[in-house]
């Protein structure tokens, strides 16, 4: 980096302002610093101080300074504050402590260590420095390890106990593998034994729980930031009781009895969850507990070896006051009202102490204009002349002037761009220009007078220092683009439910030859003296089916909408062969019509779009956001789409915010230029027109405004057309969509009237089809005749169901939720209006919006009034369903423009609405939602990057009769730490697969549970293609006398057991064998032999499917295989065959015809396995029956 720091080696004072802040501990403050320039200085500071902390005012701005310095130094760290105010809740997520972990490992493991903070950070107090160090557990290779030790120290340290491993701060212990997910790691790891010693450390991923690479060691850092002894924790609770009862009985003194109670339960609840349940959640509230000395972040910084950097410390050390009043504020408040302890008041250090902290250590202040001490001793102050790059806005020519000039004068420049191939134009263009410049990736390279460098790097914003000739110029000056946001790769959503994990007793479970039943659990019963796991499914009356497990492929849950209880079927009665006939009758008639339509549309002849233009790669790159791989994938299937002759019909799902509407900018982009090669924009005749067509008029309006935003640096028109609009304008609109003057319309179904005409239109873009009526949706048939169409829809569409109209619908799935979205941090807590006051307060300081969902429409007006008491400051409006259509945009208008602060709502909010300004949700009554609407109503905020909060609460005096535990238990499923998503968002599939399937269809869903019916449409769509016939199924079953089953050592959990049942059911091929076993072995440890017969047993019911044998059975020393009776063989052979094994094969016809094979006869296979018998009958008769085709 000396090319960015060597120029300032040369700046009046520099060398002496380093000396000094060396030298002595003090402040030295330099003005005439712009934003842009500060990391630069920063960095440049270096001296002999290994670390640096850097201190700002608001988490915005650190964010900001931390993406600006990581270009400079991409060791840096950032460390966001704790939320004092909301220590209260239950539950909350481990996002913002994984952050602060991350910090901490950085400062203790990396030689220096640049950290940047807000002040408020400065102000928590934390657990003493060797108190964290030595909860810092590294294992490495050939370690000796308790695992019983090993698990106790986990718990300690915050970790949760789980049978499989799925997000951080996690661990699970199987056999002799113990897997664990630090909260510093991108991958959790999993240590296997071998006895005691360490055997291997490895990476895994997490969604398919495989190994990815191996590690020589690890250190595994706390999950909390508070970890305790003992015997500090039984000091600390006798403490806090103590306390608690001094206060309740002050309180019953003063005749408060209400809140004395209060202090109490409380006491007695955090003593019960402490104690017994070993749960640590918001101890951190209650630190000076359990601690004696106080310690802040600064401590955990030498003076000797660091400098402390400020930026703007007046406006830090106001923050920092602003910060104290509010805490101690609201914590008066509640310690009058009995909801918290004396001892939580010092929670944070106040101003004025971190100010006498400060005071040994060298602080550099830099700031625009003011160089007030606030209370530090000043050494030196500086003022330094810096300036901004005014912005060129596109214009190239300005560019190429200025950089004359800036030669001319001896100026040493550097123009920096956000990516390789864009620098590497820019220095050719430059050159074409006839001013020399080079290219280079070697950032110390030195810069001579007049040279102009050109480099790869992502700064925000340009600055120069007009006395050192020194300029730094940035893209975004130049285009006045954001530069793009780098990628993290997190997976922290929920995952989808993988067939079996979910399946727990009571269930509702569908068996193909069998009907509707109860999942009873799996029962271990003895045949013929070997035990084997059963499956037992209940049915009507009470008679019950047991199957064996590896015929686990037989079964499916039952997944049918909205949860309703099915009616169950009964054994051997008619009625499930009827009801199932019946649908796949249905099936196969929607399959044939798919099929047909698809046919249609591929013979017709569309329009077909010429290739990429240089403006649709220019128009790309404004693009602020790194694509995602799902949303590249779309991107281009639709754009070969669009080139080919045939007419497009693509769907496109994907969840709200995962960058549907880039897809269709981009389509609607490259629609406008039409087929012209290469050049510029159209030719009056050539380009083609573009309709949008949006549900509702408040979405038109913010798909119109994304349009006009990306498309304004382009000569492209783009028209809306809406209520929003007068009559008068929507007739202009009309006039010049006929001349073909508007390129782009976008606007509700007012775009179908009959007096909209088009000039030539060449795409029809739809989003959410499904909330158009039948009428619209007829006259939308009519515009599709030949015009290339993308759908857009936000209900999530499920991978079966896509998997199964492959080849006959076009459909991309985006299922990667887009980086930098900043988590949600989600507290669970029970109402109390002080919190809801702060709640909203806070949000407001930050000049947000908040949702509050209530969703009963008949006193929402009273909600409303009250919180208005609360916050008399704020605009509080509410809405809901009930509404006129009309008074309900308003008011939505007037929120989305930010009129109203605060709106209370049922959850009609959770439509497509994006609202980037919203970063506080409160949800009152959560645990009366359902799980779906949860979850989409919590993806409603948090769109933007700055930290969102969601509010879970619930009423206590609803759950006081149930003990903490299960209480806690029951609110975790709500928050995104629990699998309850999972479930959500398969009852949002399935409705997802009723919208793009018709009303009708989804009857016959409910009829027979979503997966059966999946796998039904599949085969009849092959069927209807001439893929393959139907008539030729059959299922083959195996039950042969062998120990095959997986015992309850090497998998305890039930989940995980059938889970891996059910998919060693489905293995096919060789290779599927093996890639199951090594799985096992990576996951479960060295599998006993029952579970390598169990894998063997499946290979072969592949085998002799393969040779037309429906059923293996034994009986004894009997093998009875029953063939099928169309099977494909070839007869003559038979009594080749039977010859061949002398007395031991017999061969029977009947109505189905069979084998039989005993073991007694022929000497050959008394000794032998029967697994090797039988398959190498098997394979004698592959040999011998099948002919050859």
């Amino acid at each position: 980096m000396k090319a960015f720091t060597e120029p300032l080696l040369s700046l009046a004072g520099f060398e002496e302002m380093t000396k000094t802040a060396e030298k002595s501990s003090g402040l030295i403050s330099v003005t005439g610093c712009i934003d842009a320039q500060k990391s630069q200085m920063i960095y440049a500071f270096g001296g002999h101080r290994k670390n640096k902390l850097i201190v700002t005012f608001g988490e915005q701005k650190a964010k900001e300074l931390y993406d600006e310095y990581s270009f400079f130094d991409k060791e840096v760290v950032y460390y966001p504050s704790k939320d004092v105010l909301f220590y209260q809740s239950d539950i909350r997520g481990n996002l913002l402590t994984a952050e602060r972990i991350r910090a901490l490992k950085a400062i203790r493991e990396q030689e220096r260590v640049t950290l940047v903070t807000t002040f408020d950070a400065l102000m928590n107090t934390m657990a003493p420095i060797e108190k964290m160090w030595e909860n810092v557990l590294t294992l490495e290779q050939g370690q000796l390890l308790d695992l019983k030790e090993i698990q106790a120290a986990l718990i300690r340290m915050g970790y949760e106990k789980e049978y499989q491993v799925q997000t951080m701060g996690q661990f699970s212990v199987r056999g002799g593998i113990l897997d664990v997910f630090p909260l510093t790691e991108e991958n959790p790891i999993r240590i296997e034994l071998w006895g005691d010693e360490i055997d291997t450390i490895r990476y895994f991923d997490c969604e398919s729980q495989k190994s990815i690479e191996n590690i020589d060691r690890v250190s595994i850092y706390p999950a909390a930031e508070i970890v305790l002894s003992d015997e500090e924790k039984a000091g600390g609770i006798e403490k806090l009781k103590a306390e608690a009862k001094r206060v309740s009985d002050k309180l019953r003194k003063q005749m408060k009895t209400e809140e004395a109670h209060r202090v109490t339960v409380m006491a007695d609840e955090l003593t019960e969850e402490w104690g017994e349940l070993s749960m640590y959640a918001g101890m951190d509230a209650f630190l000076s507990y359990f601690f004696d000395e106080r310690v802040g972040l600064l401590d955990y910084f030498k003076p000797s070896d660091s400098l402390i950097f400020f930026d703007e410390l007046t406006r830090c050390t106001e923050q920092g006051k602003l910060t104290e009043t509010e805490f101690s504020e609201s914590m008066k408040q509640r310690l009058a009202m009995g909801y918290i302890l004396p001892g939580q008041m010092n929670g944070l250090f106040t101003e004025k102490e971190i100010v006498a902290k400060l005071g040994k250590y060298s602080c550099i202040a830099l700031g625009a204009l003011d160089n007030k001490a606030n209370g530090l001793h000043q050494l030196g102050s500086y003022g330094i002349h810096c300036q901004s790059v005014s912005p060129y806005n596109n214009s190239f020519e300005l560019l190429i002037k200025d950089l004359k000039r800036y030669k001319k004068n001896g100026y040493r420049v550097i123009l920096l761009s956000g990516s390789r191939t864009r620098a590497k134009r820019l220095s050719e263009d430059i050159t074409d220009q006839g001013i020399t410049c080079f290219y280079t990736e070697n950032y110390d390279h030195e810069l001579f007078e007049g040279q102009i460098m050109v480099c790869y790097g992502k700064v925000r914003r340009g600055f120069e220092y007009p006395i050192l000739k020194f300029a730094v110029i940035t893209e975004s000056d130049i285009f006045g683009a954001q530069q793009k946001k780098k990628k993290r790769h997190r997976t922290y959503e929920g995952e989808k439910i993988q067939s079996f994990t979910d399946l727990s007793v009571g269930d509702y479970v569908v068996h193909e030859n069998h009907g509707l039943g109860i999942y009873r659990g799996i029962e271990k019963l003895e045949v013929d003296k070997k035990v084997k796991d059963y499956i037992k499914i209940e049915y009507q009356g009470g008679s019950n089916l047991y199957i064996l497990a590896t015929q686990l492929d037989m079964i499916q849950k039952y997944a049918g909408k909205d949860a309703r209880k099915p009616k169950l079927n009964k054994l051997g009665g008619q009625e499930w062969t009827r009801t199932k006939n019946r649908v796949r009758g249905a099936v196969k008639q929607i399959a044939g019509d798919l099929v047909k339509l698809y046919a249609q549309r591929e013979q017709q002849n569309g329009y077909a779009f010429g290739e990429d233009t240089v403006w649709q790669r220019e128009f790309e790159e404004l693009f602020p956001f790194d694509e995602t791989e799902d949303q590249i994938l779309a991107i281009e299937a639709t754009k070969t789409d669009m080139q080919s002759h045939k007419i497009m019909d693509r769907l496109i799902c994907g969840d709200v915010g995962y960058g549907k509407t880039e897809v269709a900018i981009r389509a609607a982009f490259k629609a406008v230029q039409g087929s012209k090669e290469g050049g510029y924009f159209k030719a009056v005749q050539d380009g083609k027109q573009v309709a949008f067509l949006v549900p509702t008029t408040i979405l038109a309006q913010q798909i119109y405004d994304t349009f006009s935003q990306r498309m304004k640096d382009f000569p492209v028109n783009v028209d809306l057309m809406c209520r929003f609009r007068s009559p008068a304008e929507q007739k202009k609109t009309i006039e010049k969509l006929k001349k073909g003057e508007v390129d782009i319309i976008i606007g509700t179904h007012r775009i179908l009237s009959k007096d909209v005409q088009f000039k030539d239109l060449g795409l029809l873009v739809i989003d959410e089809e499904q909330r158009f009526g039948v009428t619209h949706k007829e006259k939308i048939k009519q515009m599709k005749v030949n015009v290339d169409v993308l759908t857009l829809t936000a209900t999530p569409i499920p991978r079966t169901l896509h998997m199964s109209l492959i080849g006959i619908r076009d459909m991309s799935v985006l299922e990667e939720p887009p980086m930098d979205r900043v988590p949600i941090q989600t507290y669970i807590m029970e109402y109390n209006d002080e919190l809801v006051r702060e709640a909203i307060n806070r949000e407001l300081a930050r000049n947000g919006q908040v949702y509050y969902v209530y969703n009963k429409v008949r006193d929402i007006a009273e909600i409303a009034a009250k919180l208005q008491e609360l916050v008399p400051d704020a605009t509080v409006a509410f809405a809901h369903g009930q509404m006129k259509e009309t008074e309900l945009e308003r008011i939505m208008y007037r929120f989305i423009n930010g009129e109203i602060d605060v709106l209370v709502s049922t959850t009609i909010i959770e439509t497509g609405l994006d609202i980037s300004n919203v970063n506080t949700m409160i949800i009152h009554d959560a645990d009366n939602m359902g799980l779906s609407q949860l979850y989409q109503l919590r993806g409603r905020v948090g769109r933007s990057n700055r930290t969102a909060y969601a509010f879970l609460m619930y009423r206590r005096n609803k759950m006081l009769k149930e003990v903490a535990e299960k209480r806690l238990a029951a609110i975790k499923e709500y928050s995104d730490l629990g699998s309850g998503f999972k479930i959500a968002m398969r009852d949002l599939e399935i409705r997802g697969a009723g919208n793009l399937l018709g009303a009708e269809q989804s009857g016959h869903m409910e009829a027979v549970g979503y997966d059966l019916y999946c796998k039904m449409l599949s085969e009849a769509v092959k069927e209807a293609k001439g893929i393959e016939d139907i008539s030729d199924k059959f299922d083959t079953t195996v039950d042969i006398v062998t120990d095959a089953y997986i015992p309850a050592g090497y998998i305890a959990n039930e989940f995980q057991k059938l889970d891996i049942y059910k998919r060693i059911a489905g293995i096919e091929t060789e290779e599927e064998k093996d890639e199951m076993l090594e799985e096992l072995i990576d996951r479960f440890g060295e599998p006993p032999k029952s579970v390598l017969s169990l894998l063997r047993v499946a290979r072969l019911k592949a085998l002799a499917h393969a040779v037309y044998i429906t059923e293996i059975k034994q009986t004894g020393s009997l093998i009875k295989l029953t063939m099928f009776e169309r099977a494909r063989i070839n007869p003559e052979k038979i009594p080749e065959l039977i010859a061949r094994y002398k007395s031991s094969l017999k061969f029977n016809m009947a109505e189905n015809p069979y084998f039989t094979f005993d073991l007694k006869n022929g000497s050959v296979a008394k000794k032998r396995d029967v697994l090797d018998v039988v398959e190498e009958l098997i394979s004698q008769m592959r040999k011998e029956l099948i002919t050859a085709e």
